[in-house]
């Protein structure tokens, strides 16, 4: 018995002598009793960007730059003579009837795509340095004015020997067939065409102090066909200038329209739409200078088309004309000794002033060409 307590009693002094060891040992002995890979010190790793730095402005286009200019392990290892090359070179070296081929032709869409979709035109139809400009060769062909053309170009809605041209600038050649969309024919079908029976006092084009324009006239208290044609709408007037001039001191037939083709038609350079007006002069005139009005005369150093001038009756002549220069017939009869006293515009084209009373408008029929 007494053995017994006599060990307990060792155990029990031995127990304290062992864990006054232990915490005299400090934090560092129990570091190397620990289980695993020790910790890395937190002090020398760099500490972990957040999420607003990551996605701080700027940010990604600095790691890309950083990126890019770091070396890599290959490359630097790797000399220049052995360094592969680069697949747009290995692509140039293949193909090396590719650099000697002639200047590529202006981009053209494929049949049926979009207009931003380009591809090679036919060659000598599309060139850069041959050709005609295709918004000229529209124009010169009566499809519209340069102005629109360049629009319906833009659009998409052009189409040469059946590949749409979409680029503006384009050259064709210029018996190349050219077509339009659907959406072309329906705009250029829609836009109106007027005319007017100008009085006095009313300036054909741009307005003078004191005096209104003709176009002022346009409305619904003046339209003639009411009850045959479309009403009035404001819309009518967008775009509505008019297609040649008539002295503010004149009257009759002034046409005013919305389509670029009437207006090249009528006062282009080339066109051959003869005007037909009523003068009533005072003065006298001999045969020399009724052949004078015809053809010999010369305006600003520049000879005249020749003219049909004939003698209605004794103070009253009549004119027709294929040009319209500024004040031309008063000007041609000053010339032979002829002062005008009224001036009448009758017919442009085959399209007569008819019964349209004076200050009034109408609507060119669909029946009706110049």
């Amino acid at each position: 018995m007494k053995s017994r307590s006599k060990s307990g009693d060792d155990a029990k002094a031995s127990a304290p002598e062992t864990s006054s060891d232990d915490a005299t040992q400090g934090p560092e002995a129990r570091k190397t009793l620990t289980v695993g890979k020790p910790k890395a010190d937190t002090a020398a790793t760099p500490r972990r960007e957040g999420v607003r730095a990551r996605f701080a402005p700027g940010t990604a286009k600095t790691r890309a730059i950083e990126r890019t200019a770091r070396p890599s392990c290959p490359a630097a290892s790797t000399p220049a003579s052995a360094a592969p090359k680069p697949k747009a070179a290995a692509g140039r070296a293949a193909a090396p009837t590719r650099s000697a081929a002639p200047a590529r032709p202006a981009p053209v869409a494929r049949p049926g795509a979009p207009a931003s979709s380009i591809a090679q035109a036919k060659p000598g139809t599309t060139s850069t340095q041959e050709g005609v400009r295709l918004s000229k060769v529209m124009a010169d062909r009566g499809l519209c004015s340069r102005r629109e053309a360049d629009e319906m170009i833009e659009r998409g809605w052009v189409f040469v020997d059946g590949q749409c041209i979409s680029e503006l600038g384009s050259r064709i050649d210029p018996n190349a067939e050219i077509t339009l969309a659907a959406q072309a024919r329906k705009r250029q079908s829609s836009r109106m065409t007027i005319l007017l029976h100008k009085p006095v006092g009313y300036v054909s084009g741009q307005p003078e102090p004191g005096y209104e324009p003709a176009v002022s006239l346009i409305g619904a208290g003046n339209q003639f066909d009411r009850e045959a044609a479309q009403p009035f709408d404001f819309s009518h007037l967008v775009g509505l200038a008019p297609a040649g001039r008539l002295d503010i001191d004149s009257t009759g037939l002034l046409v005013l329209t919305q389509d670029g083709r009437i207006a090249r038609q009528l006062i282009g350079d080339d066109s051959k739409i003869d005007k037909e007006y009523l003068v009533r002069v005072e003065g006298k005139l001999d045969e020399r200078g009724l052949e004078l009005l015809n053809h010999g005369l010369e305006l600003d150093g520049r000879k005249l088309r020749p003219a049909k001038v004939e003698w209605l009756n004794r103070d009253q002549l009549r004119f027709v004309l294929r040009e319209g220069r500024k004040r031309q017939i008063r000007r041609m009869c000053e010339l032979v000794g002829l002062k005008v006293v009224g001036l009448k515009r009758i017919r442009i084209g085959r399209v007569r002033l008819g019964d349209l009373p004076l200050g009034q408008w109408r609507f060119l029929r669909e029946d009706e060409r110049f």
